[in-house]
């Protein structure tokens, strides 16, 4: 990592930078300056100037995140967060208490005022009146072209998900109105204490049905019982979403993970498609 753009952004010395663990998107540092503050810095090919305006969002919100110190396209320097990905019940709770507050942050519309991000894939956000429509419009189809112009998605595959397609607004709900999502709220996105969360990170935000939200978190085990039960106690999660909407909604990132990755991420979609009507 060239330490001078990080010095020349905040306007001090980099003493020491040491590797972390990081997304797909780009490589991340924990950075010791000379003026005694431990940062985080990210590079990477996607414009990261769209993680920060998300993570300024959030923060906004009343979300923890981390804040945003500088930003362009090609760094992204942010406040460090102390903590691991330990999930203990208390964490479980205070993740639901967390996104339960986000949850009501509302809006007129479906969408966002940008175009957003998950992982590399882009996310396009314009303002839609019925959550179905922007649901299957500009998430499932959006990226279900993506996987067939790249290849990933088979025909005989693709002919059961087009079904499905098809018939997927009779499965679906209108929540009582449009709520802000991290987005990506699954456990290497999480720091916790271990008794409580520390931030969150890597959002991939817009407006949306909050089923969404606890269907990913539900895809990728991230958090179990005492999630949503204290989850349920606070916002309520409306009958048919354990049975059946909460399959419709891992097709999204089932499709994102099949175009970044390819298989198995086929098979586990063609086992979601047999939880729905085609």
């Amino acid at each position: 990592m060239d330490t001078t753009r990080i010095e020349r952004a905040l306007g001090t010395t980099v003493r020491s930078l040491s590797e972390l663990d990081g997304g797909m998107i780009g490589t991340v540092h924990r950075v010791a300056l000379e003026d005694g503050r431990t940062v985080v810095a990210k590079t990477g090919e996607t414009p990261l100037s769209v993680e920060a305006r998300m993570l300024q969002y959030l923060d906004a919100s009343g979300l923890p995140v981390p804040a945003v110190l500088a930003a362009s396209d090609n760094l992204l320097v942010l406040t460090h967060v102390p903590g691991d990905s330990e999930i203990t019940p208390a964490v479980e709770r205070d993740a639901a208490d967390h996104l339960a507050a986000l949850h009501e942050t509302t809006a007129d519309r479906f969408g966002f005022p940008f175009a957003t991000l998950t992982g590399t894939v882009t996310q396009p956000n314009p303002w839609t009146d019925h959550w179905s429509r922007f649901y299957i419009d500009h998430r499932l189809q959006h990226v279900r072209e993506l996987c067939l112009d790249a290849g990933a998605l088979d025909t005989a595959l693709d002919r059961r998900l087009e079904a499905v397609l098809s018939r997927l607004a009779e499965i679906l709900v209108e929540p009582a109105a449009p709520a802000l999502i991290h987005g990506d709220a699954w456990r290497t996105n999480i720091l916790t204490s271990g008794e409580e969360v520390s931030a969150f990170l890597d959002p991939a935000c817009y407006y949306a049905h909050p089923e969404i939200e606890l269907a990913y978190i539900d895809w990728t085990d991230t958090f179990g019982e005492a999630f949503f039960e204290r989850y349920e106690t606070l916002c309520g999660i409306d009958d048919g979403f354990f049975e059946t909407r909460r399959y419709a909604y891992r097709l999204y990132p089932l499709l994102v993970h099949l175009l970044l990755f390819g298989s198995p991420y086929d098979e586990e979609l063609a086992a979601a498609l047999d939880h729905l009507p085609e």
